[in-house]
């Protein structure tokens, strides 16, 4: 018998030869290859947790956001996890071991087990949709691929980070599927990027018919139970159990958040874990387990558009490179939660941190403090001002003397600024004083058919943020306009 070493150099050397075996093999020689033995992560110094500490009880204090819970990976292993804060009226004390809703984070699980289902043969990332969902009109323009590289042009049916009417009644995945994605499509497939839930839950059936069984019982068989996760599916996380969700109009009352009826997270969003239990995902992708390294490299490696550039978007990760780092990650946002994991590959670092509020910009403002104390700090970009700035401002000086001009919003924003909202902005806004300052904090980018533009808001010596989806266009209704700390 070829001891363990010469087998895996034949291993590779066929999969050179027969390009089709390649990822059955790569796994065989990832087990095949003698592990090599690494050091153990060294606990982080007193001066860094309590830095951390202070970081993390500041944010509450300054947002309003009532709990945060976070998990730190050094050297391919958890060296932090805590929790600050209160996680519900039920829930008193905080908790690291608690699940919370972790929402569009949950994408790169389902991007995982197409892969999965690809190298046992059962589908073809490149396979048009229409061999699998044959009912979907353009199907046979877009593949699985474009799907979850969100390439394929369908309309996101949640863009906002609010709840819409239609959110209160349960609703099946082909509903969504039916009502947003037999529109026409928002473009020609593969030549622009726009962020699409309905293209992953779209993704979901098919991942349902070629795994032939349901989408959470492969979630759990194949990446929740062999890496150690418990996982519950979110739409059960809404209860005196775990944590509620809140949300905040302006800088009024923090109220709890009423979710989503049963359905409408799903595949775009499906998972509730605990900051440590997403730690243990970020430790198989830094170390390169469970999958094939390269399929985590697929999942990592920006999409490129018809016109030869990059979208800086793989498949349910981004990709970026942050001061001479490179940096995966994605955030997630559901009724009432908002949550962010990034990884620095090559240093073998991950932060998780998840927030029960949907509002106050916790989870990045804390993701890029917690970095800056275990990495070397770096220095954030200068963001050019987006177009409709003027305009912003202009609205947030009318709701904070209490007017309210229904023309200039969409259906769906009409009902979200409700009395009680448009009160609860008045209220707040009001005692501030004047706008003495508005500033873009990134371009402007398309999602939902919307675009999106985020802006910093200085009233005097405090500083907010406002976020806006509006219809394209110089005068296009505002379908959202939120502020929070």
């Amino acid at each position: 018998m070829e001891n363990t070493p010469n087998r895996a150099l034949r291993a590779a050397t066929i999969a050179l030869a027969c390009p089709a075996m390649n990822r059955t093999i790569a796994a065989l020689v990832a087990l095949a290859l003698p592990l090599q033995p690494l050091a153990a992560a060294q606990p982080l110094p007193a001066s860094q947790l309590s830095a951390i500490d202070t970081a993390a009880t500041k944010a509450l204090r300054d947002s309003g956001v009532p709990s945060v819970s976070i998990a730190v990976v050094k050297d391919g292993e958890v060296v932090l996890t805590r929790a600050w804060g209160k996680p519900s009226g039920t829930i008193l004390k905080a908790d690291p071991a608690l699940p919370y809703q972790i929402a569009s984070n949950s994408k790169q699980f389902l991007a995982a087990l197409l892969l999965m289902l690809e190298n046992d043969g059962k589908i073809d990332l490149d396979d048009p949709v229409s061999k699998w969902l044959p009912n979907l009109p353009h199907g046979n323009r877009y593949s699985v691929r474009q799907l979850l590289s969100h390439t394929a042009g369908l309309q996101d049916y949640w863009p906002q980070d609010y709840s819409f009417a239609a959110m209160e009644r349960p609703v099946a995945p082909m509903d969504i599927v039916r009502r947003w994605g037999f529109k026409p499509l928002d473009y020609e497939p593969g030549t622009r990027w726009q962020y699409s839930n309905t293209g992953y839950v779209a993704a979901g059936l098919i991942a349902e018919k070629a795994g032939g069984a349901r989408l959470w019982d492969q979630f759990e068989a194949r990446i929740f139970r062999p890496l150690g996760i418990k996982a519950y599916r979110v739409d059960d996380t809404n209860g005196p159990a775990f944590p509620q969700g809140y949300h905040r109009n302006a800088l009024g009352p923090v109220r709890p958040a009423k979710p989503a009826a049963d359905g409408w997270l799903w595949a775009a969003g499906e998972a509730s874990v605990s900051a440590a239990d997403l730690a243990k995902w970020d430790i198989a992708r830094i170390n390169r387990t469970l999958l094939p390294r390269e399929d985590w490299d697929e999942m990592e490696t920006p999409v490129k558009l018809a016109d030869g550039t990059t979208t800086g978007y793989g498949l349910g990760v981004s990709k970026y490179l942050q001061s001479g780092r490179w940096v995966i990650d994605h955030g997630g946002a559901s009724v009432g939660f908002f949550s962010q994991n990034s990884i620095w590959l090559d240093e073998r670092v991950a932060i998780v941190v998840l927030t029960n509020a949907d509002f106050g910009n916790v989870q990045n403002e804390l993701t890029a403090e917690i970095a800056g104390i275990v990495l070397p700090k770096s220095a954030q970009a200068n963001v050019a001002e987006a177009p409709r700035t003027a305009e912003a401002k202009a609205l947030v000086v009318a709701l904070a003397a209490g007017r309210f001009n229904p023309a200039l919003f969409t259906e769906n924003a009409r009902y979200y600024f409700t009395a009680q909202t448009r009160a609860d902005f008045r209220s707040s806004l009001a005692r501030l004083g004047p706008l003495t300052k508005i500033e873009p904090l990134r371009p402007p980018r398309l999602r939902g058919g919307f675009v999106n533009r985020n802006y910093k808001l200085t009233f005097g010596k405090r500083e907010l943020t406002l976020s806006t989806y509006a219809e394209p266009g110089a005068k296009g209704r505002w379908e959202q306009f939120m502020i929070s700390p």
